[in-house]
């Protein structure tokens, strides 16, 4: 085994463990590495000694899911042994404990190798904005490397960690994914805890996670999710295994109006090419005015968000102002002048904005955007600190305050051979669809490591977990069409697409606006009708059947393999001036052959 070539994905990395390689090889190889890429600004703490003895205390292989995979941690996320310094030296600290997310990644067997870089007090989407040195971008040092969570990125895009963690408060983990061509996952508000992290904007802040793959980050995040009674802005989200994307969905992405690149022509084609990949893969494509996010992005850093940042940093604006970045310095001081009065007033504003923006998500499964408009180099954010960094935050500042999750991925290189990439966004907890959409995009280099990307297919989802039902259905419930926010509204997860077995007629009932599909058995004479299997939580089961209109309701449906599950069926009552569409095979064919159009409220 060459080790100077070994991948450090998470499958490859256990591959070779398997294999009989030692996890005190793979730190020494790790930090080989960061002393052959030569870049003093990627840690400011590199714990060789430490990392060199945590791996020789892991003994044999136990099962644990990060077992020898090594990580490194923004630093203003603590790791006992390991200062914090939120890249403020007069702000150092020595914690006696891990951070939340840290110890568990521990507990998984992962190995710290130190601590990273950043924009101070995680201030910035450039990168730049540290008193020590700053990293360089892995594919292109003329260009930023991206921040705040700048060390991070770098650290994975040069293939010396499997995984980082970072922090994302306006864009911080996903800049700095996309301008080092990596996989930037920032989860839904509460899904990491934040004990032990320095804050940003506390209501707004989560740790993110870069890695390789999407893969990887998911894996990840399965390991470091989990409810914390110590974080008061913790809560329950579910991080289910990855699993393929149901077959149809709505894709929101911006308009020719609100696709912004700041003249990048090169940026707006490349985009271009993945919406049509999207729908290249059965996506419905639905265009959008992306101005209400972009007017709740602008409240970012001001009145209540500003102030917010200015409580994080304390009285060091005031009693030592000098220990600041000067940028930073810059940009937080007038927040010194925000009363409590602006601050309500911002909080009024954006529950406005909200729903302005919630109301144009209304029946869109996923938003798909360019991950940064354009790209900034080192002498444009010196001539401009502000301007340029502002830039970077189009389409990335106004996703915690809509508290919606999201994937920065990569798509292979633009015509320029600059990385491409977008972000996936959806409401909250909807993670899993968004690194299921984004890893049938993923493409192009991993980093800067030239390592050839690994197959991303995602298995089709078997069962419910034990605390959901199955519910089977063949109308506009399914997919892609409008009725599948009822499921999805409630914590609905796609499981597979199927068939009945041949026994069932479908019928398009009569009356209507809505116009109604019903299923009725038919054992000697009927067919196989196509549906979808998804999987509900139990205890929003009850919400979900209230809303079935008669004749319409619950029953028990035979699949195509002879199982059966709960599903959506018709009381024969029901088929008077009912036409029978049984031949198309399913709803949504009969939709295709366009006999009937498919209202708002078409249900079933």
């Amino acid at each position: 085994m060459n080790l100077t070539e070994l991948p450090f994905t998470i499958d490859a990395l256990r591959e070779a463990y398997r294999a009989g390689l030692r996890p005190e090889q793979v730190i020494a190889e790790a930090f080989r590495r960061l002393d052959a890429v030569g870049d003093a600004g990627i840690f400011i703490h590199a714990a060789r000694e430490n990392a060199l003895a945590e791996a020789k205390a892991l003994g044999e292989p136990d099962g644990r899911p990060l077992w020898g995979i090594p990580f490194a941690a923004k630093d203003n996320i603590d790791v006992a042994g390991m200062p914090t310094t939120a890249a403020c030296p007069d702000f150092a600290y020595a914690p006696d404990a891990d951070a939340f997310v840290v110890a568990r990644l521990r507990a998984a067997g992962a190995i710290c190798l130190g601590k990273t870089n950043l924009d101070q007090f995680a201030t910035g989407l450039v990168g730049v904005r540290t008193p020590y040195p700053v990293p360089k971008n892995a594919l292109d040092p003329a260009i930023v490397p991206g921040g705040s969570s700048s060390g991070s990125a770098v650290a994975v895009a040069h293939g010396i960690a499997s995984f980082a963690l970072g922090t994302d408060t306006a864009g911080s983990g996903r800049v700095p994914a996309a301008l080092n061509s990596l996989v930037g996952l920032k989860p839904t508000l509460g899904a990491l805890s934040a004990t032990g992290v320095v804050p940003a904007c506390r209501t707004l802040d989560t740790i993110s996670i870069f890695a390789l793959t999407v893969a990887d980050a998911w894996t990840a995040l399965e390991a470091a999710a989990a409810p914390d009674s110590a974080d008061a802005y913790s809560r329950p989200i579910a991080v289910p295994a990855l699993t393929a994307p149901p077959p149809s969905l709505r894709i929101g992405v911006p308009n020719a109006a609100s696709l912004v690149t700041f003249g990048d022509t090169v940026q707006a084609n490349d985009f271009r090419a993945t919406v049509a990949d999207l729908a290249k893969g059965g996506a419905t494509i639905v265009e959008m005015d992306l101005e209400p996010f972009f007017a709740v992005a602008r409240m970012l850093y001001e009145g209540a968000w500003l102030a917010e940042r200015v409580a994080a940093v304390g009285d060091r604006l005031i009693e030592k102002p000098d220990t600041l970045h000067p940028t930073t310095r810059a940009i937080l001081e007038p927040g010194l002048a925000l009363t409590a009065a602006d601050a309500f007033r911002g909080f009024y504003q954006l529950k406005d904005r909200a729903a302005v923006c919630r109301k144009a998500l209304a029946g869109i499964d996923a938003l798909c955007v360019p991950s940064i408009p354009a790209f900034v180099t080192l002498d444009e954010i010196a001539a401009d600190p502000i301007g340029p960094n502002s830039r970077l935050g189009t389409y990335t500042n106004f996703a915690n305050l809509l508290d919606l999750c999201g994937i920065a991925v990569p798509t292979g290189p633009r015509a320029d051979g600059r990385p491409g990439g977008v972000t996936l966004l959806a409401a909250k907890g909807r993670d899993a669809l968004c690194a299921a959409i984004a890893a049938g995009l993923e493409a192009g280099p991993l980093g800067a490591t030239g390592w050839t990307r690994p197959d991303a297919s995602l298995p089709d989802a078997e069962r419910p977990t034990g605390d959901e039902i199955a519910i089977a259905v063949c109308g506009a419930h399914m997919s892609g069409l409008p009725l599948n926010h009822q499921l999805t509204d409630l914590g609905g997860r796609f499981l597979r697409a199927t068939q009945t077995a041949p026994e069932y007629g479908l019928y398009a009932l009569a009356g209507g606006p809505p116009a109604r599909p019903g299923m009725v058995r038919h054992a000697a004479t009927g067919q196989a009708i196509a549906l979808e299997v998804w999987a509900l939580p139990k205890i929003a089961a009850g919400a979900f059947l209230a809303g079935i209109p008669s004749p319409l309701g619950l029953g028990t449906v035979k699949l195509e393999d002879g199982s059966s599950v709960k599903g959506f069926l018709c009381e024969t009552q029901g088929l008077a001036g009912a036409t029978d569409i049984t031949s198309h095979g399913g709803w949504r064919a009969w939709l295709a052959a366009g006999a009937v159009r498919t209202p708002p409220e078409v249900v079933a």
